[in-house]
């Protein structure tokens, strides 16, 4: 084994391989390898760069006996067992610089087209269908925009809100005295009783796990627009279309679902409904995935690669 070789089981963008051959590191690059292959292997290399193919459990990390760090091409590590890692001195990377201006973009996106009913009027009118005040919109000057976690994601969401004249907060369990000139940090409690749009921007985590519940969502005083670009498994979807239902969200906008990708999403009992709300736009986990951020997430990880002695 030498202390250079990185393996790469998902596909990153060459200049990933560039810069980290340029630091004197040997790239091993199989986007198409198989779990089962990677145990046989893995012990060979110090460095494994991965998407999310498969998580990197105590079963690998075990397997992986001279590892000495892991990049993930993206922002979130919910796919390694990281307090195992980090205990055996595994050094972790990821890049959420690098797709942070995607997912700001993205939320807009979603946001101005659920308020201005964008999807379903172009629908409409394709079936024939003329629904001029069926269709009039919100205007987002003036609101309130409530973000939940205020990292790369949510700072990133928050500049790309400062030309709309809207009051946005922020509400982190994790930080304080983040006030800046984009958003201003308040407590859940603000959250709850202000916002007219709610936009989560958090891990994964043992305490955000079905964070947006039935109960969550009931002590909202007004009707809110609601956004999800960060995990699926933050909201319970049966929640949302109930908040739909009773008149407590106007509309959802849906990067993440608590079950993704098919056939296993068609098996869920909320799918159907969800199919067929008018008030629900869905995107299929893209919302820091660009052919820019392709590249800048590769670079991101590539700058972050540990000094060779």
């Amino acid at each position: 084994m030498l202390k250079n070789n990185i393996l790469i089981v998902d596909d990153v963008h060459a200049i990933f391989m560039e810069m980290a051959e340029a630091k004197g590191y040997t790239c091993d690059y199989r986007p198409l390898i198989k779990l089962e292959e990677v145990m046989q292997i893995i012990g060979d290399y110090a460095g494994l760069v991965i998407r999310s193919k498969f998580r990197v459990d105590k079963t690998v990390l075990d397997a992986a006996t001279g590892l000495q760090f892991i990049a993930r091409a993206g922002a979130g590590m919910d796919n390694i067992d990281e307090a195992y890692a980090l205990a055996k001195g595994i050094n972790l990377i990821n890049a959420p610089e690098g797709n942070s201006d995607a997912v700001g973009e993205h939320a807009i996106g979603m946001l101005l087209s659920l308020m201005n009913n964008l999807n379903r009027g172009d629908a409409e009118i394709r079936n024939g269908e003329w629904k001029r005040e069926a269709n009039r919109g919100y205007e987002l000057k003036g609101k309130t925009v409530g973000i939940i976690g205020y990292g790369h994601m949510g700072s990133s969401f928050a500049r790309k809100l400062s030309g709309f004249q809207v009051n946005v907060i922020a509400y982190d369990k994790y930080k304080t005295g983040f006030s800046d000139e984009y958003a201003r940090e308040v407590s859940m409690e603000e959250i709850v009783k202000y916002s007219d749009v709610l936009s989560l921007h958090i891990p994964l985590t043992t305490e955000t796990n079905g964070l947006v519940d039935d109960e969550y969502l009931f002590h909202f005083k007004k009707p809110i627009f609601f956004l999800n670009t960060s995990r699926g498994k933050t909201a319970k979807v049966s929640a949302v279309l109930n908040a739909i239902r009773n008149g407590k969200i106007l509309g959802a906008g849906l990067d993440v679902l608590e079950v993704e990708k098919f056939p296993s999403l068609a098996e869920q009992t909320w799918f159907e409904e969800l199919k067929q709300s008018g008030k629900v736009l869905l995107s299929p986990h893209v919302a820091g995935w660009t052919f820019d951020s392709y590249r800048k997430i590769s670079e991101v990880m590539a700058e972050k690669l540990p000094v060779l002695n």
